[in-house]
């Protein structure tokens, strides 16, 4: 039985998510000083900060080894659950490409810096959100187009069930 890689034309989707990460940050590890803010707009500034946490900043404690190997080990388990996924169903495979690409992105960070540059700061007034960057953005793009994919595939059993009923 020969290796056969179903999804695999999707991996471009994570090499172009990697790509487009690790060239930011490296721009404003370059050209921005550390914690420096460039406002962009009235809400959105460029703003170079160290974050050796998890999202938000969780288990900042956790040695950068422990989330390099946390975030492999997610990255093999999204490439299992992309070769086993049918092929036809796209939006959960550009889902999976996305995360992957993102966890990438950040573990290379985590490896090579120990912390993960993050650099968009989001405001309203004094408020503001955690920073974060492409590899974040990813990986929230595509949590969001699995959790629409249960919707919609829940939607699409359903209507499947309803005219099963109909036919019988």
């Amino acid at each position: 039985m020969a290796f056969k890689f179903n999804n695999s034309h999707w991996l471009w989707v994570s090499a172009a998510i990697i790509l487009a990460d690790q060239v930011t940050k490296q721009l404003v590890v370059n050209h921005v000083a550390w914690a420096q803010r460039i406002a962009l707009t009235d809400w959105l500034n460029l703003t170079y900060l160290r974050n050796t946490g998890a999202a938000f900043s969780m288990l900042s404690d956790m040695p950068p080894w422990g989330f390099a190997l946390l975030g492999c080990a997610v990255s093999v388990g999204i490439i299992v659950w992309l070769r086993r996924h049918p092929t036809g169903e796209r939006l959960v495979a550009v889902a999976l490409a996305l995360i992957l690409g993102g966890a990438i992105g950040n573990v290379i960070d985590r490896v090579t810096r120990g912390f993960v540059v993050d650099f968009v700061d989001f405001h309203i007034g004094t408020w503001h959100y955690p920073a974060f960057n492409v590899a974040d953005v990813a990986i929230t793009i595509g949590a969001a187009c699995l959790i629409l994919d249960m919707f919609v595939a829940g939607r699409r059993d359903r209507a499947a069930a309803k005219a099963e009923e109909g036919t019988a």
